[in-house]
């Protein structure tokens, strides 16, 4: 299996979930939360796509890329697991250097808030991203799914009745 974006974001978030959704239980199809930041991401911008360009690489997709002043625009909801959305990005910038494309910027775009951050890649940042895809990869190979994170964010997440559901014994 190969490390995605996806994978990196939820790293961030919670091991628990990035376990059981790099293993096929993906519950995101019941999220309203998901669908109005899919709808965001389709409406903010209408006219991106034809200015942007869409790129698939290395188990990557960047739905925004700006080739000609090599910068991917990443369209975000909210910026509750900010730190996330930046790795996400970093890892964006990460696979394409390591394809040969080099000097790529991100900017993170959140559209219901008017706020956009810079995103860019360090040397330390490269040394991180290599020791996370390693973490990344342990979780996932588990026979074991990591334990709940028991936080506030977990209300929000599409994985909460999977998690939080408790059958009762039969008697």
């Amino acid at each position: 299996m190969q490390v995605t974006a996806t994978h990196i974001n939820l790293y961030h978030v919670c091991k628990r979930e990035l376990w059981l959704h790099a293993n096929g239980i993906n519950m995101e199809h019941t999220s309203d939360l998901v669908y109005d930041g899919k709808l965001i991401h389709e409406t903010s911008y209408p006219q991106r796509s034809e200015r942007y360009e869409e790129v698939a690489i290395d188990g990557i997709k960047i739905d925004y890329y700006d080739a000609r002043n090599k910068v991917i625009h990443e369209i975000k909801r909210s910026d509750k697991v900010e730190p996330a959305h930046m790795w996400q990005v970093k890892y964006y910038i990460y696979v394409l250097e390591r394809n040969g494309v080099k000097n790529v910027t991100g900017i993170l775009e959140y559209p219901t808030l008017r706020q956009t951050t810079n995103v860019e890649l360090t040397d330390d940042d490269r040394e991180k991203i290599d020791q996370m895809e390693k973490e990344i990869m342990k979780i996932i190979r588990s026979d074991n799914c990591p334990p709940m994170l028991h936080s506030k964010i977990c209300k929000s997440c599409s994985y909460y009745d999977f998690c939080y559901v408790k059958e009762e014994k039969t008697k």
